[in-house]
């Protein structure tokens, strides 16, 4: 550790006035009519300076001034209240403020002129009466103006720009708030205090900063009302801690950030000071799957492996995982050329040693596919190309589904097999199971295919992993709803009961690696994946880490789209699991395959003229019996 990090940080004069500032702001409104109200009142001395002189600026007032100036002053603060003036932010503080002042000032003024002529007031001069709406104006003008110009220098002299200052309350009071501290000072960051459970650190400090309090006390207006932001520093509690932390932040309304997980530490992806947003795996606060880390090496290390679909959400993720067991030769097979080139650079900067086969290929081309297994000849082959959208699929595009998701299984499976490869992965869904939609049903006769060449061919142990959704991915929730949030809403969920079962990218790339390497030839691996998500709630926790509400953005329930359910299951009625040596992964025992009748399933669609949505789901029902349309 740094020893530096272990100093107390010190606040600079600005950074000490910003903070006395902030306190001041939950007090606004009486502070703005109380500074008004004596802002008024200088201005009637001042007018009546200018209008008699040093001489008689005091001598000739009448007895009964006093009592003119307080009902003056009254006034223009009735006039401010009704115009709102005091709500408005000093630091903000632009030409519509002085045009409300204005017209305050302008009313109050001509008020107070009435009232005074009426009770046939002489002794007040008229030229005083006539000239203090105006010394009025220029005074609650000026000290605004001087306001908002010291918040901007001390904001210049805390960020260095003209960026607002940040303050941070932090929840977590162990090393990683302490390193946090040390790192975020001095990027314009002010801390100013820490919440913590543990009871021995409650009112010690850290690093200087003041422990506030339990988690619990972030709830009070009092402990967070200066602040801007709330940090979760905690990477090494447990899922369940860092869900109960971003629950207990959510309510405040205050934007919430997190210092990089313990993997990503771990793996030098992320500095601890480099605090980022919520992402979707802390939103599950689920534990992460624990590998086999050496069954896994065993299998990997020092072996060409092949991954189609290797730009995608998935295929990229499982290509940075597969990365770290040290292949002799990892084969990029992906359609898209920006996704090929974006994986390529990623690998190439992170693991500069490893050698790299880029090509851009299409799995519904069985030659290409076995041309480049005989070339390259894959010992692990890891497909994961396939058309996931299900509403796209669903409507015009429901062959080319059928020809990429289950013809080009086969073909993968196949020209793996042919080059003598060791294992064969195929990354399913939960979709698969009972399917309502063209893509669920490709997915379920793709296991049905693998299962089939499982028996064809002994020398090759083929395998599946079916899980749910995956937070983060292309055309998953979490990137519309942030892109949704962002523009102001509204939020647009399908249905207010509609529920799934989530995972992160990183655990689906995880389990796709501990399948290769438990799995026996025809089996499908399935994760325990807890508890479904209701996909309202997971919007809801987003527009409040986000410093929003629900008020201010709205939630719009738009209906099921074709082919969508309610909920997904993992395991169709008959299915059955037996536990592996893996927690939560379990292996579904299926039926077994008739490979005759799916491969001659397989051959009859192979050599089908393109078939319509209709006659799609026909040849489907075919192999998938229990497929049903929504």
């Amino acid at each position: 550790m740094n020893p530096q990090d272990d100093a107390p940080v010190t606040l600079s004069f600005w950074q000490r006035l910003d903070l006395f500032m902030a306190r001041l702001r939950p007090h606004r409104v009486p502070l703005s009519l109380a500074i008004d109200g004596l802002m008024v009142a200088l201005a009637w001395n001042v007018t009546y300076l200018f209008r008699l002189g040093f001489e008689r600026w005091i001598s000739a007032r009448p007895g009964y001034d006093a009592w003119v100036m307080l009902g003056i002053v009254g006034a223009y603060l009735l006039a401010f209240s009704a115009l709102r003036v005091p709500h408005g932010m000093w630091r903000f503080a632009g030409f519509g403020d002085i045009k409300r002042l204005a017209l305050g000032c302008a009313i109050a003024g001509l008020g107070a002129a009435v009232v005074v002529l009426m009770l046939q007031l002489r002794a007040v001069p008229r030229a005083v009466l006539a000239l203090h709406p105006v010394v009025a104006l220029m005074g609650v003008a000026l000290v605004r103006l001087a306001y908002r110009m010291l918040y901007e220098h001390a904001r210049s002299r805390i960020t260095g720009s003209d960026a607002e200052v940040r303050r941070a309350i932090i929840l977590g009071a162990g090393e990683a708030a302490r390193r946090l501290i040390a790192g975020i000072h001095n990027q314009g960051w002010q801390v100013i205090g820490l919440l913590d459970d543990d009871p021995a650190k409650q009112g010690a400090r850290i690093a200087g900063m003041p422990v506030l309090g339990p988690l619990e006390a972030v709830r009070d207006k009092a402990v967070h009302g200066q602040a801007t932001h709330l940090i979760v520093a905690m990477p090494a509690a447990r899922g369940a801690q860092r869900r109960r932390a971003l629950e207990l932040a959510a309510p405040t309304g205050l934007p919430v950030l997190t210092v990089p997980s313990a993997a990503e530490l771990h793996t030098g992806r992320a500095a601890i000071e480099r605090v980022r947003d919520i992402e979707p795996d802390d939103l599950l606060g689920r534990e992460p799957v624990q590998l086999d880390e050496a069954g896994v090496a065993e299998v990997l290390s020092g072996k060409t492996v092949l991954v189609t679909g290797a730009g995608g959400s998935i295929g990229s993720e499982l290509c940075r995982q597969l990365a770290m067991y040290g292949p002799a030769r990892l084969v990029l097979l992906e359609q898209s050329e920006f996704n090929l080139y974006s994986i390529e650079q990623s690998l190439s900067a992170a693991f500069p040693q490893l050698p790299l086969v880029r090509l851009v290929g299409d799995v519904k081309d069985l030659e290409a596919l076995r041309a480049v297994c005989q070339r390259w000849r894959p010992q692990v082959v890891f497909h994961a190309a396939a058309y996931k959208h299900v509403p796209l699929m669903e409507e015009h595009n429901a062959w080319d589904a059928l020809r990429n998701n289950t013809l080009g299984t086969c073909h993968a499976a196949l020209a793996a097999a042919e080059c003598g490869a060791e294992r064969f992965v195929l990354i399913s869904t939960d979709k698969a199971v009972n399917p309502t939609n063209v893509m669920g049903a490709t997915k379920r006769a793709a296991e049905r295919v693998v299962s089939a060449l499982a028996l064809r061919h002994p020398g090759t142990r083929f395998m599946a992993v079916r899980f749910g959704n995956v937070l983060g991915s292309s055309g998953s929730v979490i990137p519309k709803f942030k892109e949704q949030i962002a523009q102001g809403g509204p939020i647009t969920v399908t249905h207010p009961d509609i529920i799934r079962y989530f995972m992160t990218i990183p655990e689906a790339a995880r389990l796709v690696l501990q399948a290769a390497a438990i799995g026996q030839s025809g089996q499908v691996l399935v994760l325990d994946m807890g508890e479904p998500v209701r996909i309202v709630d997971l919007a809801r926790d987003l527009i409040r880490l986000s410093g929003h509400s629900v008020d201010d953005i709205a939630i719009v329930f738009s209906g099921l789209r074709p082919g969508e359910k309610l909920y997904e299951e993992l395991l169709a009625d008959a299915d059955t699991t037996l536990p592996t040596d893996v927690a939560r992964l379990r292996v579904a025992q299926l039926h077994d395959e008739d490979a005759d009748t799916v491969l001659a399933w397989v051959q009859a669609v192979s050599q089908s003229p393109r078939l319509d949505d209709a006659q799609v789901r026909a040849r489907l029902r075919e192999l998938v019996p229990e497929y049903r349309v929504a």
